[in-house]
């Protein structure tokens, strides 16, 4: 079996350790699909390539869980990096009772997603928005909002 697909948690489940099982996936990603992993927004285009080449060839989501949780540390690490989200236990919001993932990311007191569990439906519905799309949905409206203060700012300064 290959390298990536035999990934273990080195470290616990809990947001505190969410950035160092997100490292863990770079390596093996390199070795198994020779990309580069730099949690950047497009690095999720790798990982969704990444992880529909795992679904074709070994395709039992059990054999893979760990290694799919690291994927979803990696996506949620895109959004903490990029786009200022915080990992947060999921029974500390409002996704308690409703989310398996032990552990999802707050983009801002309103809004939760949860890579984790995207990761694993898009392994297991290959057919489903890709990771970029995911991002790009979760992450609109803080761009949005982002972007209003500065238009208003412009119109007030005549520009």
């Amino acid at each position: 079996m290959n390298r990536l697909w035999s990934f273990h948690l080195k470290y616990p489940p809990t947001p505190e350790y969410a950035a160092q099982a997100a490292e863990l996936m770079v390596e093996p990603a390199r070795a198994f699909s020779d990309v580069s992993l730099d949690f950047s927004v497009s690095s999720l285009n790798q990982v969704d390539r990444i992880i529909r080449r795992m679904r074709r060839e070994a395709g039992d989501a059990g054999q893979l869980a760990m290694t799919l949780f690291g994927f979803g540390c990696y996506v949620g690490e895109v959004f903490v990096r990029n786009s200022g989200g915080q990992w947060r236990r999921t029974e500390e919001t409002l996704l308690e009772g409703l989310s398996k993932s032990p552990m999802v990311i707050e983009l801002d007191e309103q809004q939760l997603c949860d890579p984790i569990l995207k990761v694993f439906k898009r392994f297991a519905y290959a057919r489903e928005d890709s990771l970029p799309s995911f991002y790009q949905v979760q992450t609109r409206t803080l761009l949005k909002e982002a972007e209003e203060p500065k238009s208003l700012w412009n119109q007030l300064r005549g520009r």
